[in-house]
């Protein structure tokens, strides 16, 4: 289960020092990149924080709460990303972390794959007697992701078909354990990807899921995306949160949080839907072991790569660089391996516990190239750079804080998702006023200080810190 070492709520009421409301999604973000997990803001405390609240607006055509039991928030009519044109939709994918990359992630278009030829899987096959091949969704290591029309029903689904090998075949039983484990969840209220069943056909077991639109990835590549406003944002991770608090509730770690494993429900709604995918590697939190490999590269928690103990904290590390990537445009912390990310963490967050660059390096004598696209000495900087970039006014700082707490190294300290959905990033106007008060206090503290004959820059400097 997840243990969380430290009360997050002063963090919500006591870090935020600057006038704007974008100090609060600063903080949010640096809470969920605490280096050390036991810092880590977690679920729970996110879904409290006001950066999910954003209260009713004068320049928002419609602020409400969506039929699924409030759990999706409405915060915009027309976001950038609302198009017109009609396509076919395709739907989710799934991925094993080690297996192949983001950037090798494989739509309809894979048909002519390796992994299709060895299946013997082509347009027109039947799977489990009734299940007609329209198209190939995606693949990797485990096998292929097929649409498929379900000739009694005229039901289009989406089938994970899974190569017959023992490693395979394992993991799969594994996945329908925790797919039975999730039943019990209202899938659309839980922002999860509804599993209907799974069938065998032949010697290969198939997963059997509903067919969704598109993978977040996908989505946000198109040019139009790159970048989200933060009235698309909002509801996104609010949603993501929303699922990670509900698998926590069952003591779930899904292990694999990326732009690949969320599917976007339909690309078309305003605000987007969104639904978390591919439970292939996920595991109770329970039955984690050290050194236990799991997650893809540039979106793995530090305690993964390091092969220390982890728990639920990991998934919300992933959400923060998520949430990062959904507001510039571009990964993080990308790199070709662990030792990269590691690199980039210690560049921009300072070092893990226990662990050093120079000690990998001297002990697998490799050596690196930096392939980010953005290059900051810390969090905080990302906040002047999304105001830079794209204009953003007050709100960086607040969207920055909500990435700080889901990226917290120490997985006991990420944020969670029940604290996403309560972050100041949701409820700008409660935001804007703990700020104000902040302010007000730091200022008077500083007075006081002046008057007693200290010498300002250091005493402020250490009244600053106290305050966060």
């Amino acid at each position: 289960t997840h243990t969380h070492t430290h009360t997050h709520t002063h963090t919500h009421t006591h870090t935020h020092t600057h006038t704007h409301f974008s100090d609060v999604i600063l903080y949010l973000i640096k809470e969920m990149l605490a280096l050390d997990p036991n810092q880590r803001i977690t679920p729970s405390e996110v879904l409290h924080h006001p950066f999910f609240n954003p209260g009713l607006s004068k320049s928002s055509p419609c602020t409400d709460m969506s039929s699924t039991g409030g759990q999706n928030l409405v915060v915009s009519q027309q976001p950038s990303s609302c198009k017109r044109e009609e396509s076919q939709k395709i739907s989710c994918s799934s991925q094993t972390s080690e297996e192949f990359s983001q950037q090798e992630y494989v739509n309809a278009s894979a048909n002519t794959s390796s992994s299709i030829d060895d299946l013997e899987i082509s347009k027109g096959t039947f799977l489990g007697g009734h299940y007609e091949v329209e198209g190939f969704l995606g693949e990797g290591g485990f096998g292929i992701v097929t649409k498929c029309c379900n000739t009694k029903t005229n039901e289009f689904v989406a089938i994970k078909v899974n190569k017959n090998n023992p490693e395979i075949l394992q993991q799969a039983k594994m996945e329908i354990l925790i797919l039975e484990q999730l039943r019990g969840l209202d899938a659309d209220r839980c922002n999860i990807v509804q599993w209907n069943d799974f069938f065998i056909d032949g010697d290969r077991i198939c997963l059997n899921f509903e067919l969704l639109d598109q993978s977040l990835w996908d989505y946000i590549e198109d040019p139009e995306n790159q970048g989200l406003p933060i009235s698309e944002i909002r509801p996104i991770l609010h949603q993501l949160t929303n699922a990670l608090s509900h698998l926590g509730s069952v003591g779930i770690v899904h292990a694999d949080l990326k732009p690949g494993n969320i599917m976007v429900v339909d690309r078309y709604e305003c605000p987007i839907k969104v639904k978390l995918i591919d439970f292939g590697i996920a595991c109770p939190a329970s039955t984690v072991i050290p050194g236990d490999c799991v997650g893809t590269v540039g979106y793995k928690a530090p305690e993964v790569m390091i092969g220390s103990l982890f728990n639920e904290a990991i998934d919300m590390w992933s959400l923060g660089l998520v949430a990062v990537e959904l507001a510039t445009g571009y990964p993080f912390y990308p790199g070709r391996n662990d030792y990269d990310v590691l690199k980039f963490i210690i560049q921009t967050q300072g070092q893990p516990p226990d662990h050093t660059e120079r000690q990998f390096q001297d002990e697998t004598d490799y050596q690196s190239n930096d392939t980010r696209s953005i290059k900051l000495k810390c969090l905080d900087d990302l906040g002047l750079m999304l105001s830079i970039m794209w204009g953003w006014e007050k709100i960086q700082t607040v969207f920055v804080s909500l990435i700080k707490e889901m990226l917290a190294l120490d997985p006991n300290q990420r944020i969670t998702p029940s604290e996403v959905l309560h972050h100041p990033f949701f409820n700008p106007v409660n935001a804007t006023m703990v700020l104000i008060k902040k302010f007000y206090i730091v200022s008077f503290l500083s007075y006081c200080i002046h008057k007693l004959g200290c010498p300002q820059r250091p005493a402020i400097y250490q009244t600053q810190k106290i305050m966060r």
